[in-house]
């Protein structure tokens, strides 16, 4: 572990140039905002044969979280120059985050279906490189597979549904879809998918049971956590269902599985949380939880849910992105996050440890805190939606145990006599400083300064929430007076409890060896090396290395599907047989095919073989010359005659007495004999059915202007060349 030196002024502003480009944007954000009304659209012509195009909309709450990823985004880029003054490869990181931004960016202004999909997949790939950033670390690199595996396989089933969305609808953007979605009620396939749709989405969010890939990417530089995992990566999914939940917030299942999965999540996250000794895993624990809150939120019917849903997470990221921050300087100064070595760092530490109260007020939604105005705001949605009784409780406990998270995030590791002597600990430098400070900062001003903050907020609220009436706008409602003090004194009583039992009820959690071996974590070790066994087996059985064994698999499966598509197919045609002028020629290609056929599995000599192999070649030839593709076959005739003259001038050097042997098998001539009457079958089947000559029109008229070539099949094959290899060029340059 490096330790920050106060004096390396250099090394630690090395990076700062990087913030331009964060900064830049939320200047240009910030301008488009008070220049132009909202919303902003743009849409250019990306794919025009699939009706897809390049389409932006940004609304209210799209600006809102382009001003967290952009705004904390640059705050973030200040913390990670002097964080990472002393990291050789500290660029490549500050690249890598870039590329993130830019994804989180175009995740959150998309409209266009795919668009969406693409940024959103991009957001995982990027979150990939930056918790297995440390890759020579074990550890990193299994958990960056593991949110990459998580989140990715969500990504998939988040395609099928935006399809089936987009199928439903008729429209390939996202506004078009909740347009439509009134009568997307009725459609029997909404179910399906809904379920792919919140597939992605809580995979992305980290919701029960995939949550357990987010405290496991604490392997990542304090920077990444404190951005990825506070302010934006974690927030994505909850930004889609928010951007769905008006189109389908009347429907049942929508509202149960929200409020199901969200109440949950964030109980069983904040439980776990008591089993952590890090100080990151701990506040990542919290961080589920807090995204399990916002689910529940979204799954509300109550209309102030929106208002309380932009409002929190808001909130979260003001006092979290800090706290993270936090937690990177503690163990930039003294080399550790566990809890267990960690007291008494306010001396050493005086800045760190303000940073950390004031965080910790707002994470405990104490007053003098926007946290306490989110938290009012979540208490009034809940309270006007009139929750099952359990729910209640359950947010209870949830609030609870996040004061006490608080308390150790913001008291236990900086107050009380230090552990050791702390000669060696002193305060980081001041780009490790500044950053959680304007954060936090910015946190109390919005408190004590509303008109800062509510238009945007409220504009946010409106846009995922169209049936906000006016009374329900205003931040600053409340609970009656004796209603908010008894639920606070509750909340903060059972928070200072959990706090002062800490140690004793992590003690007791961590001796429940069983919530390790049947847990979500340990079904997808499960999993995973379940899948590691099918694939050796696959391997072992279906691709042997064996040519022979690889024909009979390959044929036995081609024999299948085509016994399938014969038995799904209709009554065979009535044959008829057109001689034709070139009767002749389809006569010689065959008794060609045949006889080389016959010959390659009767004869013993090596060189006979191969010139009895050759004819089957040549009949080929025959045949494509008579069916119309004279190029084709003139190149077949051109390989056969190479590889035969090749072949024969290397033969002699194997010896005069080698001499093939084919071990000819009953099965295997039975399998050659059904596949070719299977495939003979296929084709009379195929041949009386009418030619479309549409695909074969358009290749010919375009393949001249746009290709610059008159043969069609060599513009193909070089056009499929080309882009195989833009594929492994692709490869190459990720490896």
């Amino acid at each position: 572990m490096q330790h920050a030196d106060p004096h390396d002024h250099d090394a630690a502003t090395a990076y700062l140039w990087v913030v331009i480009f964060p900064l830049a944007a939320f200047v240009l954000l910030a301008w488009g905002l008070v220049q132009h009304p909202l919303p902003w659209h743009w849409e250019l012509p990306w794919v025009p044969g699939l009706g897809i195009d390049l389409a932006f909309r940004i609304d209210a709450f799209s600006a809102q979280m382009l001003a967290l990823i952009t705004g904390i985004g640059t705050l973030v880029f200040v913390y990670a120059s002097g964080y990472l003054a002393h990291e050789p490869k500290a660029g490549r990181l500050l690249g890598v985050l870039l590329l993130f931004m830019l994804a989180m960016i175009g995740a959150v202004s998309a409209d266009n279906l795919i668009l969406l999909f693409l940024f959103w997949e991009l957001t995982s790939l990027a979150s990939f490189l930056l918790v297995g950033f440390k890759h020579e670390d074990a550890q990193a690199r299994a958990s960056a597979r593991q949110a990459l595996l998580i989140t990715m396989g969500g990504g998939l089933a988040l395609l099928g549904g935006l399809i089936l969305l987009a199928q439903m609808s008729g429209a390939w953007t996202l506004s078009g879809v909740i347009a439509a979605g009134p009568r997307l009620v009725e459609d029997p396939r909404l179910t399906l998918a809904l379920t792919l749709v919140l597939l992605g989405a809580f995979t992305k969010s980290a919701q029960f049971p995939f949550h357990f890939w987010l405290p496991n990417a604490m392997a990542a530089p304090t920077p990444v956590s404190a951005y990825l995992h506070s302010d934006t990566l974690v927030k994505l999914g909850i930004y889609l269902m928010a951007r769905l939940d008006p189109a389908f917030n009347q429907v049942l299942f929508w509202e149960a599985v929200l409020i199901g999965t969200g109440t949950l999540t964030a109980v069983w996250a904040a439980v776990l949380a008591l089993r952590e000794r890090d100080l990151k895993r701990i506040l990542a624990r919290t961080t589920v939880a807090a995204l399990g809150t916002l689910t529940l939120l979204i799954g509300l019917p109550s209309p102030g849910a929106g208002l309380a849903l932009v409002t929190f997470l808001f909130a979260h990221a003001l006092y979290k992105a800090p706290l993270f921050m936090v937690a990177g300087n503690i163990d930039h100064a003294t080399g550790t996050r566990s809890i267990d070595h960690l007291m008494g760092l306010r001396r050493a530490m005086p800045w760190t440890a303000a940073i950390a109260i004031l965080a910790g007020l707002s994470m405990a939604g104490l007053p003098l805190s926007f946290g306490f105005v989110a938290k009012d705001a979540v208490s009034l949605a809940k309270a006007d939606a009139d929750l099952f009784l359990l729910v209640g409780y359950a947010s209870v406990l949830v609030n609870a145990l996040v004061v006490a998270v608080a308390g150790v995030a913001a008291i236990r590791v900086f107050w009380g006599p230090p552990e050791a002597p702390r000669g060696q600990v002193h305060e980081v430098h001041w780009t490790l400083i500044l950053p959680p400070l304007v954060i936090v900062l910015l946190g109390i001003e919005f408190e004590f300064l509303p008109a800062l903050a509510d238009p945007l907020l409220i504009g946010a609220a409106q846009a995922i929430a169209p049936t906000l009436g006016s009374g329900d706008l205003d931040l600053n409602a409340s609970f009656e007076l004796g209603d908010l003090v008894s639920a606070t004194g509750i909340t903060l009583a059972m928070g200072l409890l959990f706090f002062l039992a800490w140690d004793r009820l992590h003690q007791a959690l961590h001796r429940l060896h069983w919530l390790d071996r049947y847990g979500p974590a340990a079904g997808y070790e499960h999993l995973l090396h379940g899948l590691t066994r099918v694939a050796a087996w696959q391997t072992r059985h279906l691709q042997p290395g064996i040519l022979s064994a690889s024909l009979r698999l390959t044929l036995s499966g081609l024999l299948t599907l085509g016994a399938l598509a014969w038995l799904a197919l209709a009554p065979p045609p009535e044959l008829t047989w057109d001689w034709g002028p070139q009767g002749w020629a389809w006569v010689l290609a065959a008794v060609l095919i045949l006889v080389g056929a016959a010959a390659a599995v009767l004869l013993r000599d090596r060189l006979a073989l191969l010139m009895a192999s050759g004819l089957v070649g040549y009949g080929s030839a025959v045949l494509f010359l008579f069916a119309g593709a004279p190029d084709l076959a003139f190149t077949q005739f051109a390989v056969e005659t190479v590889l035969v003259v090749i072949a024969a001038s290397v033969l002699p050097r194997f010896g005069p007495r080698s001499r093939y042997r084919p071990g000819l098998t009953p099965f295997s001539l039975l399998l050659a004999v059904a596949a070719g009457l299977g495939t003979f079958l296929l084709l009379t089947q195929l041949s009386p059915l009418p030619v479309s000559t549409e695909l074969s029109a358009w290749f010919a008229a375009a393949s001249p202007p746009d290709a610059r070539g008159h043969n069609v099949a060599n513009v193909i094959t070089v056009d499929t060349r080309a882009l195989d290899t833009l594929g492994e060029t692709t490869v190459v340059a990720f490896s």
